[in-house]
């Protein structure tokens, strides 16, 4: 009897799997929210202790199920519902380049630094931030990025041209700091990144939100915003 009851519960618990599935829709793993996954995890959770306690019976289970079930098709709705609600619940995108500029507010809410930023745009194909007009970080995790005209838009074969591979970006400042070990792997000094900003104005690393380099481009730098109107 007891091998029945673990099969039974089973059975029970993979539908009310394929429920829940169903419930939250057709979604990618990437657009799947915070919430969704608490979902599932929750409803593992019930068979887990469930399945093999001889204490927690079939009823108990199926109880548990269909209250979890109920609850999340009711929140599920809400959510459609209202804005509001699914702003609370499912989150909403964030805005962390507009117009070619960081917004370090949104980084901080979103507990971002650049280096992961700059990672999440290597995994789109975009290795410079300096290509970057608009990018999105969507509630699922994912980022959404629109990339400057000029450098979205005519590629060199539709001009006929052959030109060589860009070097890679370096980041070698974020945040007001220097990133000695980024320098040293291409060779560079502290003294010769001071020396290359001093030739652009800028007079302290600390007023530099973050700056790039890379052989075939030089340096692409963006200081915090409030210190923007005291450079050129």
């Amino acid at each position: 009897m007891i091998y029945l009851e673990i099969a039974i519960k089973l059975v029970i618990g993979l539908v009310g799997l394929l429920a829940l599935t169903r419930l939250l829709g057709k979604k990618e793993m990437s657009q799947v929210t915070p919430f969704d996954f608490i979902y599932a995890l929750v409803l593992g959770g019930i068979l887990e202790e469930g399945i093999y306690d001889e204490k927690v019976s079939i009823w108990q289970i199926l109880f548990a199920i269909c209250l979890w079930g109920i609850s999340v098709y009711i929140i599920e709705v809400c959510a459609q519902k209202s804005d509001r609600m699914k702003k609370l619940l499912k989150g909403h995108s964030s805005l962390i380049i507009r117009n070619g500029e960081l917004d370090i507010k949104q980084m901080k809410k979103n507990h971002l630094d650049i280096e992961q930023v700059r990672t999440m745009l290597r995994k789109q194909g975009v290795f410079t931030l300096r290509e970057v007009r608009d990018l999105y970080l969507e509630p699922g995790g994912d980022i959404s990025v629109k990339l400057h005209t000029k450098t979205g838009s005519v590629t060199p074969e539709m001009l006929g041209l052959n030109p060589g591979d860009e070097a890679p970006s370096i980041l070698v400042i974020e945040e007001g700091k220097i990133k000695e070990e980024e320098l040293r792997s291409v060779k560079k000094s502290k003294e010769w990144l001071l020396e290359g900003l001093q030739k652009r104005n800028y007079k302290t690393i600390e007023d530099i939100l973050y700056g790039e380099w890379s052989e075939t481009d030089g340096f692409y730098i963006q200081p915090y915003p409030q210190k923007n109107s005291n450079i050129p």
